[in-house]
This record gives C-alpha cells, sequence and structure tokens, in this order.
C-alpha cells in the first residue's frame, strides 16, 4: 500500500459532498492514506475478534454450560437467537452514541462504546453455570450480549468512510475493501486461540474455566485498539477533515426521515454476503460440533485455511472492483452466493474433504463480495446525513442478512436437511440482486 498522501492524487469530490476538494484536504493535513488505513484495520479486527470468539463459545460451550437442562440442539438453539440480539440491539447503540457524539465528541463516544464493548464482553468470562445460578444464567447472558450491541453502534468511528470518501479515483474499491480486511484476521485469531484450547485441555476444564481466556483476550485488544483509534480520531488534522468532509452525526430521526430510501437500499444491497458471513463461520461449526464425529479443534483448524482464503479474496475484490466497478462485483458475487446455495451445504455432510471445499469456496466467494460491502454505504447519502446514515445501514444490514443466519440454517438443516439451509442463503442473494436491479441510481454509483 503507497504512504503517498492522497492529496498528491487527482480527483474529484464524491457523490454527495458540498465541493470540497477532498485531496486537498488531506494533503493541506499531511494524512496519508496508509494512515487511516491502519486504524480502520486495527479498529475492525478488535471489534471481529471480539464478535468470533462470542460467536465459538455459542456453539462450544453455551448450550452445556448456561442451557444444560435442555439437549445439545435446543441449547443451541436459545445460544443463537441469544447471539441474534447483538444485532438487534446495535441500531439503538447508534442512536445513543450519536446523541453521544454531538455532545461530548468522538474521542469520548469510542472511549464509552469500546469500554462498555470490552466490560460486556468481559463479565461473559465470569458468566455462572444454569448448575450454579439457574435460569439466571441466560437472563445474564442476554443482557450481556445485548450491551455487546449497544456498544458495537457506538464503535461506528467514520474512518471507514473517511478512506472511502477520499480515495483516489481509481482506486475506490481497493480502498473501499481495507476495511473488510478486519473479518478474516479476528477470525484467524479466534479459531486459533479455541483451537488450541480445545486441544490441549480436557473437556471438563475446557468448559469450567478454559473457554474464559479468550474474553479476557478480547478485552485487552479492545483497549489496545481504543488508544490506537483514540490517536487517530482525535487529532487537530482527523477532526478539520472529518469536519470538512461533513462526517459529523446528524440526528438519527431526521436522517431516518430525510434518507430512509438510502438507508434501506444500502442495507439491502450487500445481504449476500452478509448472509453467507455466518453461512461459513458460525453455522458449519455448530453442524459438524451436534451432527458429526470431527473433533472441533479440528474443524476451527478448517476455519482458519477458510479465513485466510478469504483474506486473499478480499483484497482481489479491490482490485476487480476498480477494473469492472463495485455494483458489477456485487451482482456476480451474489448470482455466484445463489448458485452456493444450491449444493454446498450438503457438502458438510462429506467428511474433511467435503468440509474443506465448502470452507474454502464459501469464503472465496465470500471475500469477493464482502470485501465490497462497506463500499456500498457512504457515497449514496447527502453530505449531512452521511455518516450517521452510513452508520444506520450497517448496522441495519448487518441485522437483516446476518442476525439470525446461523439460527435460521440450523433449524431447516436439522429438520429438512442441510440443502434446506441453502434457502436463507439463497434469499439474501436474492436481496441483494433486487436491490442492485431496482436502484438504478445507486447501481451508477457504484460504478
Amino acid at each position: 500500500m503507497s504512504t503517498k498522501t492522497i492529496g498528491n492524487q487527482s480527483g474529484s469530490a464524491p457523490p454527495g459532498g458540498h465541493g470540497t476538494d477532498a485531496h486537498a484536504d488531506i494533503g493541506k493535513h499531511g494524512i496519508a492514506p496508509a494512515e487511516i488505513a491502519i486504524g480502520v484495520i486495527i479498529g475492525r479486527t478488535s471489534e471481529f475478534f471480539d464478535f468470533f470468539v462470542y460467536a465459538i463459545a455459542s456453539v462450544l460451550v453455551f448450550p452445556q454450560l448456561i442451557f444444560s437442562d435442555v439437549d445439545r440442539l435446543t441449547g443451541t438453539f436459545y445460544s443463537f437467537a441469544i447471539f441474534a440480539l447483538a444485532f438487534i440491539a446495535r441500531p439503538i447503540g447508534s442512536m445513543i452514541f450519536m446523541t453521544i457524539d454531538r455532545i461530548y465528541g468522538r474521542g469520548t463516544k469510542l472511549t464509552i462504546a469500546i469500554f462498555m464493548l470490552g466490560g460486556a464482553t468481559a463479565l461473559v468470562a465470569f458468566l455462572p453455570g444454569s448448575e450454579q445460578i439457574g435460569k439466571a444464567a441466560g437472563i445474564l447472558l442476554a443482557l450481556f450480549r445485548i450491551g455487546q450491541g449497544i456498544a458495537l453502534g457506538g464503535a461506528w468511528d467514520g474512518l471507514a468512510s473517511l478512506l472511502a470518501l477520499n480515495a483516489p479515483e481509481n482506486k475506490r474499491g481497493w480502498y473501499a475493501m481495507i476495511p473488510q480486511l478486519g473479518a478474516p484476521l479476528g477470525l484467524m485469531v479466534a479459531s486459533a486461540l479455541f483451537a488450541f484450547l480445545v486441544s490441549t485441555l480436557s473437556a471438563n476444564d475446557f468448559i469450567e474455566w478454559g473457554w474464559r481466556y479468550p474474553f479476557f483476550v478480547a478485552f485487552a485488544i479492545n483497549v489496545v485498539a481504543l488508544f490506537a483509534r483514540l490517536r487517530i480520531v482525535s487529532t487537530p488534522d482527523y477532526r478539520n477533515l472529518f469536519e470538512s468532509r461533513d462526517l459529523q452525526p446528524a440526528p438519527v430521526f431526521d436522517t431516518v426521515t430525510k434518507q430512509g430510501r438510502n438507508i434501506i437500499i444500502g442495507a439491502f444491497a450487500p445481504l449476500a454476503s452478509f448472509a453467507l458471513f455466518h453461512m461459513v463461520t458460525v453455522f458449519p461449526l455448530s453442524w459438524v460440533f451436534l451432527f458429526t464425529k470431527q473433533s472441533p479443534a479440528r474443524f476451527l483448524e478448517i476455519e482458519i485455511l477458510g479465513a485466510v482464503v478469504g483474506f486473499g479474496a478480499v483484497l482481489a475484490s479491490g482490485l476487480l472492483a476498480d477494473r469492472f466497478g463495485r455494483r458489477y462485483v456485487l451482482g456476480v458475487s451474489a448470482m455466484a452466493i445463489a448458485v452456493f446455495s444450491g449444493f454446498a451445504p450438503q457438502l458438510l455432510a462429506g467428511g474433511d474433504a467435503g468440509e474443506i471445499v465448502f470452507m474454502v469456496l464459501g469464503f472465496a466467494i465470500l471475500g469477493v463480495g464482502f470485501g465490497q460491502s462497506s463500499g456500498v454505504v457512504a457515497a449514496n447519502f447527502t453530505s449531512h446525513h452521511r455518516y450517521t446514515g452510513s452508520a444506520l445501514t450497517s448496522d441495519l444490514a448487518w441485522l437483516f442478512g446476518a442476525a439470525f443466519a446461523p439460527l435460521a440454517a440450523l433449524a431447516l438443516a436439522s429438520h429438512l436437511g442441510l440443502l434446506a439451509a441453502g434457502g436463507y442463503l439463497l434469499s439474501g442473494a436474492l436481496g441483494t440482486i433486487i436491490a442492485l436491479y431496482v436502484n438504478r441510481e445507486l447501481g451508477q454509483k457504484f460504478s
């Protein structure tokens, strides 16, 4: 990645801007695109690490520890239902923290949100099981999960939008994929940590205390990421740049009223990749753990392999988008996901070879679509509503596309067979294709 300042590149103000030359702004303040990119990657990796630590525990730990009074499959259903609560709470967090941002500033907002996220995550590590406190264990887990979701809504720092809006015109696809690198990086670290614990500890020790360590690590990573992000967003140069690019919080209800159509279309455009996201990360782990004799450690190793492939595919998405256009990349990846949904879930019943093919192929397709999903957010909003609209669009995209994917896929697969799990994935692919087709104006801005 070049460390030349964007100010030395040519390009015009993005759609919805107010006429300020973004590149001149960055050149004036001496901010390199690599500096923004580092802040984005650190922030996203820490958030996704938290996400995957909780997701893996939702399969390997919570059904046995928190819902020990029901069978393992039912306990996993309950666990996945609580898993979805964070996505429901996330838009609420955005509304709360946008107000804090307007009154007290972005640094204060980020500090409160990240410590709240880390605190809720750390509290999960101290959670007693249902054998000690009964149904209160499930209630506390749900409360902590809601806390995580509210905090994630407040963790939006605007750096991804800043990076996309100020990228050189011929490299916007490349810079749009940078925030998405945090997902495979977070999955690699979380899967490796759990694989190590599962393979080195006895089953009793892992359930008793071993699973708690990744949650402590998540808290520590959050603190480190917080200071790295504050170092960027709280400096005078960046404050001026956020202001010059109109990346300031607007009232939520005003944004929804005036930009509701853009928010909804923006949320549905990346639906296919967001639905596939959980179909290759959370759901297959649950299926393998519940319905095969495969060891969790072995499948977590396969997930690491898939994440490596996904990382490469995210990088490739940037090159493809700059060559063919983001709308084209999203459309083709959605069609590939639709095809994938028709046969691939059955591969999970094919042993090691089938699981590897499913994960590698799934992550390859996911990376291409997911790599450009952040590029569909900012450019379609008016300048005044861009910051808040981008945050709400991201929240709703995760809610519509990903929140219930593990629960729906596991319910369909356990009752109707693996092929039925592809139905949920197909619905996400159709959502993306329809959104890209009916909104030609949005499509023009993707190109």
